[in-house]
């Protein structure tokens, strides 16, 4: 049996009048969906390590902090059907982290060379994200299941 891709996800989430997840669209790759960040874990690293870098190199925000792990998920890769792991994690930021931008991926990863717009969207979503990654939000507060079921 082929041992999963250990993966991290983020919930980073801005306190304002309603609460907001950011997330990511890939420029000029509209068939990726509407994402939250997401990617590998190295090897050595924790689980909070991880999804930090990866908010980090995914949206250029550093002042994020993880409040709590949410689940674990096992779940084949859409496109692959290779099995993967991912760790849900929720995070915040500052009440006044900017509301939109654009961040272009830096580095050797899979992403290097992107440019990812970043926004926040509030919650409850009004639409499910790219491989149903706003699954687990729920588990932040039960008001913020997705609204709807199309993508």
């Amino acid at each position: 049996m082929t041992r999963p891709r250990i993966r991290v996800a983020a919930y980073v989430i801005r306190h304002r009048a309603v609460p907001e997840v950011l997330v990511f669209d890939h420029v000029g790759m509209p068939e990726a969906g509407t994402q939250v960040p997401a990617g590998g874990v190295r090897p050595g690293e924790t689980m909070e390590d991880a999804v930090l870098r990866e908010v980090a190199e995914e949206t250029g925000l550093l002042t994020a902090t993880v409040v709590r792990q949410l689940t674990v998920e096992d779940k084949p890769q859409p496109e692959t059907g290779q099995p993967r792991r991912t760790t849900f994690l929720y995070l915040r930021v500052p009440a006044d982290t900017p509301d939109a931008w654009e961040h272009h991926v830096h580095g050797d990863g899979g992403d290097a060379g992107l440019t990812f717009a970043c926004r926040f969207l509030p919650l409850p979503l009004r639409h499910t994200l790219a491989d149903e990654q706003d699954a687990w939000m729920s588990r932040i507060d039960p008001r913020w299941t997705t609204e709807a079921t199309e993508s």
